[in-house]
């Protein structure tokens, strides 16, 4: 069947690229696409709270790919670094020929993986946001911790850590406060990086 036979529907599905992302990143993928140019994305948000319960992920993972391929999409990818799957993302990659973005988490790449490395003695006693986490810190930090509950666990599972350092995608000084306000309330030291979209650019422009 030539390329012109099929239906308008399946021609579409077959031009675009279906990204199945973590929701955590929404924002970021759509500013990007918007940047870039990039119309051929067609672009599918997991639960951003699946941040927090990793094992949540590869699961639905699967399942996003088994509807993704029955909507008759060819191309996909996708918009997730390990996330703390322990490899397991990367299994599923294997498995299904999908290509995802490199590096351990979303704040190395935002960052830009190579960046984040170099800085990994520095930054070893660093709790990271990004605007996401900036913006949702009580939802997304302190709800699933039960810190809201039991204030008197922020010292176990805080306690070991010196700085939170603010991954800043977008120059926002209202973001800028809440991270600053988050710092405190964990009893840290603040420190504020811009780091734009890092790596997720050239990511969303390879495919």
């Amino acid at each position: 069947m030539a390329e012109m036979d099929f239906p308008a529907k399946e021609r579409s599905t077959r031009e675009k690229v279906h990204v199945i992302a973590c929701g955590a990143i929404a924002r970021e993928i759509l500013a990007v696409s918007r940047q870039q140019g990039l119309g051929h994305i067609d672009l599918n948000c997991l639960p951003a709270i699946w941040h927090a319960y990793p094992q949540k992920i590869v699961p639905g993972l699967e399942k996003a790919v088994a509807e993704a391929r029955e909507a008759g999409f060819e191309k996909i990818f996708f918009a997730y670094a390990d996330c703390g799957t322990g490899g397991d993302i990367d299994r599923l990659c294997e498995r299904e020929g999908i290509a995802r973005i490199e590096g351990p988490h979303c704040y190395s790449f935002f960052a830009g993986n190579d960046a984040f490395a170099a800085k990994a003695d520095e930054d070893l006693f660093s709790f990271f946001l990004t605007d996401f986490l900036a913006r949702q810190f009580e939802a997304f930090v302190i709800e699933p911790l039960g810190l809201d509950r039991h204030p008197q666990l922020k010292d176990m599972y805080f306690g070991n850590y010196r700085k939170l350092v603010y991954l800043s995608q977008e120059e926002d000084k209202v973001l800028q406060e809440k991270a600053r306000g988050a710092a405190e309330y964990l009893g840290l030291a603040y420190e504020y990086r811009f780091t734009g979209y890092g790596d997720l650019t050239q990511a969303l422009r390879s495919v």
